[in-house]
């Protein structure tokens, strides 16, 4: 029996707007818990980690809350890096979407540490590729992507002792269709792999999620890092940056479907979760129903 550690990080340091603290409690009031088990993982529920507050204030040097957000990302490293030491499938419940810097470092890290391939798979509406220098807020949720390719302030772009943590050809993003200008420019000289929107609608989603997997095998660590404003704001209310024309229901069980055919996630961000923004808790419930998917839910059982 797998087990699911699960590691809540209720902040909101690296956003915009204040809430996505409130994320995961949120999901465990739609039942993710028990939605877990009904799917035959053992779940350790860790609870919540601490860190320090929002304390609300303007960028330095192009930077919002720099500090809290590296206190914060060293708190999620260590609990996905213990969880991963377990044998456990580290669920990380955010929060923002900075907090993929410690979780993804740590996965990184477990990677190198066993002689495995990563490969992460980022929805998301946004790039999350800026840099201080060019970032037009500030805000570290916009920036873990190139934190993780090494370009981001010291503190943040070395967990674990390690720079960078991972390389532009181990991850490929999902849904985009929000993108500053200077992150246009650092996606293109870096190469990630970009499926966009005008991608899926022109492909289809079945052809961008084989495109997106291709490769994969035995030997791959498979993180999905999920921002719940990748989805449609018609269907997913509760985020904080909502961007018009993202995935359908439909599209995204697709994804989670197929990523559950092989058998391979071994990790799971779900982030930027915002019950204040939300319509009676809905878009928790929709993260629980395909978080459900992930894990092998499906209409029928399939010979």
């Amino acid at each position: 029996m797998k087990t699911i550690s699960l590691i809540g990080a209720p902040t909101d340091v690296g956003a915009s707007v204040k809430g996505a603290g409130m994320g995961p409690d949120a999901l465990r009031v739609a039942g993710l818990n028990e939605a877990l088990e009904g799917r035959h993982l053992k779940v350790i529920d860790h609870g919540n980690l601490h860190g320090p507050a929002n304390p609300w204030e303007q960028p330095v040097n192009g930077l919002r809350h720099l500090k809290e957000a590296i206190d914060w990302n060293q708190a999620v490293y260590d609990a996905v890096d213990n969880a991963l030491q377990n044998g456990h499938i580290p669920m990380m419940l955010g929060g923002d979407h900075c907090l993929a810097i410690g979780s993804i470092s740590a996965v990184a890290a477990h990677c190198r540490r066993v002689g495995k391939k990563l490969r992460v798979l980022w929805f998301d509406a946004h790039a999350d590729s800026n840099l201080s220098t060019i970032s037009p807020t500030g805000n570290i949720h916009g920036m873990p992507v190139a934190c993780l390719m090494g370009h981001g302030p010291k503190e943040l772009i070395a967990y674990g002792g390690h720079t960078p943590a991972m390389k532009p050809d181990e991850i490929r993003q999902i849904g985009i269709r929000s993108v500053d200008a200077g992150e246009k420019k650092f996606i293109h000289e870096m190469g990630i792999q970009v499926y966009d929107m005008r991608y899926i609608d022109e492909y289809g989603m079945r052809n961008v999620m084989s495109s997106a997997l291709a490769g994969i095998d035995s030997n791959t660590h498979l993180h999905v890092s999920f921002d719940m404003d990748c989805l449609d704001p018609a269907i997913a209310p509760g985020v904080g940056t909502a961007v018009l024309g993202g995935p359908t229901y439909r599209e995204a069980q697709l994804c989670m479907e197929m990523i559950a055919d092989t058998g391979l996630l071994a990790s799971l961000d779900l982030v930027e979760l915002n019950p204040a923004l939300d319509l009676r808790n809905q878009t928790a419930i929709l993260a629980v129903d395909l978080i459900e998917s992930l894990f092998g839910k499906s209409t029928l059982v399939r010979m």
